[in-house]
């Protein structure tokens, strides 16, 4: 995949991360909890492939994303494991949101989930960042 299309998915991928985001507050203002949860995960996974972009890994199922999360940024040490449980965390609420029958999440559990959601995003865009605007090995050897 050229150095473009990398950006271009990255963008895109953390376009998702923003959206589910806003959404997630907004679902979250309507009381509409189980959806809230929901689009927390999701702005989550979505910034986990933006980061398997960047090294031209992907996965087409949830825990495979997460599994090359861990391996690859938290216990290469790019990311802290508090974020790994974050995302552990929002993973398994999004499952009991979606799928357990009569699951209560509270006003207190979205908070915290959309709390922990924004912050996963904005380290994967700080790191983004770094990653994508620091020069190649081969311009700083031809600079």
């Amino acid at each position: 995949m050229s150095g473009e299309n990398i950006l271009a998915l990255v963008q895109y991928r953390l376009q998702q991360a923003d959206d589910a985001m806003r959404a997630g507050h907004v679902l979250l203002d309507q009381e509409l909890f189980g959806d809230a949860v929901n689009r927390a995960y999701y702005a989550m996974f979505y910034a986990v492939l933006a980061l398997l972009v960047t090294k031209q890994l992907g996965t087409s199922k949830h825990q495979g994303a997460i599994s090359l999360f861990d391996r690859e940024f938290v216990r290469a040490g790019v990311f802290d494991r508090e974020l790994s449980a974050w995302l552990h965390m929002a993973f398994d609420m999004r499952l009991n949101a979606d799928y357990k029958e009569l699951v209560a999440i509270s006003h207190d559990e979205v908070v915290m989930a959309l709390q922990h959601a924004t912050s996963f995003v904005s380290h994967v865009k700080s790191y983004l960042s770094q990653l994508l605007t620091e020069p190649s090995d081969t311009e700083s050897q031809e600079g």
